[in-house]
């Protein structure tokens, strides 16, 4: 879930706040707070992209370990086989992009 916090910060270049709850104290005396209109869209852009990256995030913690697929690949080319590339298209099969 994105937080205001987040979106401040992409909508502001270093700006200084304190949210408590759903209330945020503004301490930037050079930036102009954005409106909360401006700071909803921003919270549903950005889940939208942390959404849309899902299927990375689930890849990133299925994939076998990089020594075990250095381990994979020296065996494959050694043997000739092809575990190194079935283990990682199983990781893509199962977590597809959207």
């Amino acid at each position: 879930m994105v937080t205001i916090a987040e979106a401040l910060n992409s909508l502001c270049d270093n700006p200084q706040f304190v949210v408590r709850d759903t209330e945020i104290e503004w301490h930037s005396t050079d930036i102009t707070q954005p409106t909360d209109a401006q700071i909803d869209a921003e919270v549903i852009r950005l889940q939208a992209i942390y959404d849309a990256n899902a299927y990375a995030r689930s890849r990133a913690t299925a994939y076998p370990s990089l020594q075990d697929q250095a381990d994979m690949q020296f065996h494959d080319a050694v043997d000739g086989t092809t575990t190194w590339q079935d283990a990682i298209q199983a990781v893509k099969d199962a977590n597809p992009k959207p």
